[in-house]
């Protein structure tokens, strides 16, 4: 239970830094800590303690295994964050070099 306490936390201080941050650089990171937090809470659902490797062997008895599904989940979320990412940085750069800021308030003052 404390990890997943520990998670939510993760959770909330990205959403703290994109909500209360004005640096286009600290929104970023702040998006992308959210993220390691929803991975990190993905892979804690589909832990089981002292399970094996979902592999079956011929001759084997099935024992308590670890379910995949929430590890190819978790990479496919990678995938799609590292977009998101690459997208973002893409877009603070063009604001860098159109308005040569990364600060929000003055990026929305420029705007009219």
């Amino acid at each position: 239970m404390t990890l997943y306490v520990l998670c939510f936390a993760l959770f909330l201080v990205g959403l703290y830094g994109i909500l209360t941050k004005r640096d286009l650089v600290k929104i970023i990171l702040a998006s992308g800590i959210m993220g390691y937090a929803a991975n990190l809470l993905i892979v804690l659902i589909g832990y089981r303690r002292d399970a094996v490797y979902p592999i079956l062997e011929p001759g084997k008895e099935a024992a308590v295994m670890v379910d995949p599904l929430p590890q190819a989940l978790v990479l496919t979320s990678i995938v799609i964050e590292l977009g998101i990412t690459a997208l973002l940085v893409a877009l603070a750069l063009r604001l860098y070099q159109k308005n040569k800021t990364f600060d929000i308030s003055k990026t929305r003052r420029l705007a009219g």
